[in-house]
């Protein structure tokens, strides 16, 4: 059991050398304490300090549950919606990466399903000499590669999302300071630009 509260007294009984402290905690705890009295206890003190809040990447994989098991997605398949939607492109010397998939349920799947890697299809389909279809992707990049900005904007997007279908998420100020600590979080691991 663990409590919030104060130390309000401390003494000491001089015959016994023991030491008689009275705390005050903030929740009721009488009917759990009740059980543990005259029973042998660990007892550890300590200065509270706030449960560390989530960063922002933290609070997207929340929400991507929470929305997945509303929307019977899978993370993958879901992540991978949202950053078609809201995500950045995978760009080398200023262009765009595109390659090309077998145009088939199996390879739409496949795309859905990804967590190495994040494509968008495009409505661009080639046929092959075979005359087998061909559809060509977008290369995205991982979240993990985002500034706080494309995090943002990230979660809003899945925020609106969450929004539409009932579920609760943060308030505007607990966001920012998420997405505070996700940019304190990148600038440790040497992530910031």
């Amino acid at each position: 059991m663990e409590l919030k509260g104060q130390l309000k007294s401390i003494s000491c009984d001089y015959f016994s050398g023991h030491t008689l402290i009275t705390c005050e905690t903030e929740e009721a705890a009488a009917p759990q304490l009740e059980k543990l009295q005259g029973v042998p206890l660990a007892i550890t003190f300590k200065k509270f300090r706030k449960k560390r809040s989530l960063d922002a990447n933290a609070y997207y994989w929340v929400l991507i549950t929470k929305l997945g098991d509303k929307l019977n997605l899978s993370k993958p398949h879901l992540h991978n919606i949202l950053l078609r939607r809201y995500g950045q492109p995978e760009v080398i010397d200023g262009k765009m990466i595109y390659l090309v998939l077998p145009d088939t349920d199996q390879g739409a799947r496949k795309a859905d399903e990804a967590e190495t890697y994040h494509i968008k299809p495009t409505s661009e389909i080639k046929t092959g000499r075979n005359g087998e279809r061909f559809r060509t992707y977008v290369m995205l990049r991982g979240s993990s590669t985002y500034n706080t900005e494309e995090m943002a904007h990230l979660i809003d997007g899945l925020v609106s999302e969450c929004k539409e279908v009932g579920i609760e998420t943060a308030t505007p100020e607990e966001l920012s300071r998420m997405l505070e600590l996700y940019e304190a979080n990148r600038k440790r691991r040497g992530e910031a630009e």
